[in-house]
């Protein structure tokens, strides 16, 4: 649904902006325009809002919330945590049905509404009535698993998980248990180990891995303290950008700058952070955490493209094209045939990209030059402890290793493998995008073109295929761009040096971005592709005759020809007919010259019996089929829970 709100005083949260008259204009759940009143002229909305210059904001958070316990206000209030808990709110929610859950929990996100709270963090007994609730209302809502000693499971858990990620746009899941005073440890440490399976971020794993692992002070005191950990955990999200921002001016080191800043908020662990570390422990380990996880989201995005692919090779595996090599008329083949070779690349992207991801290793906690001398220091020469701490950090971020050695950073070779993934998936888009400008020059087949798209602002009848040539435009910047992280894993010197930072700042995310962006077009373009039958079948019946000859000239040698002389005989025919159609203009007319030649004992009608398009596609129906079965159903079912996606292309 399209929105417009006008006459509203709008306050942006923009640095620098204050509150403004003007207008908002939104389209389902994205914001089109926010700003000074304007004419709507030429566009359309569903609806118009006159907000009589009240004010218009971004909504609040409420990240503690649940939601359907708002029967019990005020229910016995006063009376300690536990017993409460016991004597009467557990007794009261044991009575509730799933239906009392969903409708309390609207009342409850209606309650928020009206103090300007839009979305919450959320946990209680039936998450899916919650999300039926949130979903039914258009209320944003993250849910949180509530599992406890007195229901659910960490199989059930996992199971909801998934579900519920997938249940609606304005619903997330994200895994937990009810709370510590409520769930036995076996099950905290079973959903701990989900959250390994799962790949869940943890934080501040360097300060707590080294308190586990005894680190002590000069008198033999534990150096770390659960307080210390605490105070810094309290901090995690609260960054003071303007500390850190001030002191960066100052000391031109932006991980340092942060230290101070971080230290600012954390006095009593100001002398911890950042203990043994390097910079590159925090950037490095960060790098790779961010790249895996943009691995992730390239993997969904081309898994999706696959399967919008399969849609259409199986649709069109039995319509018959003519193929082309050296783009000549070449032996037929069928529509959906040709779609399986563009996604066979995509396989074998598919599958680099999963062997990268499977081999993806965290720097560790490695020190200044690679050799751990800090921390050997810090652990008083216990080589184990030191062995030890990099093995939990690992685990804790979710990875199964850091890199058994390294210099100050992680091999830059890292960075070019990450990339050369990307610029894989670049080449097989970018030839994708070929066959498509080149199909639609035939008429053949065309990418969406919209009802109101210009084509051209000069000749306007034309369509041209511009998404497939965006396609073909950015995946050339990647497969260029690779070249940035392979010359600067070259160029290292030993141990580091800093010529590697800026240059892989830039080039590794505009990878990313810029093969995002490709996907995006290339699920697009499948997803709309038109395809035009009958002048794929002209063109192919127009060629199909030089197709033909062989069976025909097999059926005459069969009524008693000679196969040499007739060969020639053919040959002298088929240069005669492209002469026709090449220097006259006119149609192939190799068929009646056959027919008339008395060497072949065949009518016309018997000859144009033999052009059924089906009997000269050899097996490609049955090789698209095999191909959907074999390969690509494997993986769509291995990846089922990354289906779904859809892109939008707006300009």
């Amino acid at each position: 649904m399209k929105i417009r709100f006008y006459n509203a005083r709008i306050m942006a949260m923009q640095d620098g902006v204050s509150i403004q008259k003007g207008e908002l204009w939104t389209k389902d759940d994205r914001i089109l325009y926010v700003g000074s009143d304007k004419n709507p002229e030429e566009e359309s909305f569903d609806r118009e809002i006159d907000c009589e210059n009240n004010l218009l904001m971004p909504g609040f958070k409420n990240a503690h919330t649940h939601s359907a316990m708002t029967f019990l206000r005020s229910f016995a209030d006063d009376l300690p945590l536990q017993e409460w808990l016991y004597n009467r709110v557990f007794p009261m929610e044991a009575k509730l049905t799933k239906e009392d859950q969903v409708e309390l929990a609207k009342l409850g996100m209606m309650e928020y509404l009206t103090s300007g709270i839009t979305a919450n963090f959320d946990m209680y007994l039936d998450n899916t009535c919650h999300a039926k609730a949130s979903t039914e209302l258009g209320f944003r809502t993250v849910l949180c698993g509530s599992m406890n000693d007195f229901g659910g499971t960490v199989p059930e858990t996992e199971e909801e998980y998934y579900r519920l990620n997938d249940y609606s746009p304005l619903v997330s899941y994200k895994l937990g248990f009810h709370a510590e005073y409520t769930t036995k440890r076996t099950l905290m440490e079973e959903l701990a180990q989900l959250a390994g399976k799962m790949k869940e971020p943890v934080y501040l794993h360097l300060a707590e891995t080294e308190k586990e692992l005894g680190l002590k002070d000069a008198d033999g005191n534990p150096r770390i303290t659960d307080e210390q950990i605490e105070e810094l955990k309290s901090h995690i999200y609260d960054i003071n950008y303007d500390v850190a921002k001030a002191r960066e001016k100052e000391v031109r080191h932006d991980v340092m700058s942060h230290v101070y800043a971080y230290g600012q908020q954390c006095p009593k662990a100001a002398g911890i952070i950042h203990l043994g570390a390097t910079s590159c422990y925090v950037g490095d380990n960060t790098d790779v955490i961010i790249m895996t996880e943009g691995l992730k989201l390239v993997k969904k995005k081309l898994v999706n493209v696959i399967d919008e692919l399969s849609k259409f090779a199986m649709k069109y595996k039995d319509l018959p094209t003519l193929a082309f090599t050296h783009f000549q008329p070449a032996q037929p083949t069928t529509v959906g045939k040709r779609a399986t070779l563009w996604m066979q690349e995509l396989v074998m992207d598919l599958e680099d990209l999963d062997h990268v991801l499977s081999h993806m290793k965290l720097l560790g906690s490695k020190g200044t030059t690679g050799t751990q001398a800090s921390f050997l220091e810090l652990f008083e020469g216990d080589e184990e402890a030191c062995k030890k701490a990099d093995k939990m950090i690992a685990e804790k971020m979710g990875f199964d290793a850091c890199f058994p050695v390294s210099g100050q950073t992680y091999s830059r070779k890292l960075d070019t493998r990450v990339c050369n993934v990307l610029a894989g998936i670049a080449a097989s888009a970018h030839k994708f995008s070929n066959d498509i400008r080149l199909l639609q020059h035939l008429k053949e087949v065309e990418e969406p073109f919209e009802k109101s798209q210009i084509g051209s602002s000069a000749m306007a009848y034309k369509r041209n295929p511009m998404r497939s040539e965006r396609i073909a435009s950015l995946s050339r910047y990647v497969m260029i761009d690779v070249l940035n992280p392979a010359i600067t894993s070259a160029t290292q010197w030993f141990e580091r040096t800093l010529d590697d930072s800026a240059n892989k700042r830039l080039s590794v995310a505009e990878a990313f971005l810029t093969i995002d962006g490709v996907l995006d077009l290339y699920l697009n373009v499948v997803d709309g592709l038109v395809v035009y039958e009958k002048v794929i079948t002209k063109r192919l019946m127009s060629e199909l005759p030089f197709m033909a000859t062989e069976n025909i000239m097999m059926d005459a040698v069969k009524a008693g020809g000679n196969r040499q002389e007739l060969h020639e005989k053919i040959r002298t025919l088929s240069m005669e007919a492209g002469r026709n159609v090449k220097e006259r203009g006119l149609e192939n007319n190799l068929l009646e010259l056959i027919a008339a030649d008395d060497e072949f004992p065949m009518t016309l009608e018997e000859l144009q019996k033999t052009m059924d398009p089906s009997k000269y596609v050899g097996r490609a129906p049955s090789q698209v089929v095999e191909f959907m079965n074999d390969v690509i159903q494997p993986i769509l079912d291995e990846n089922k829970e990354l289906l779904g996606v859809k892109a939008e292309i707006n300009v």
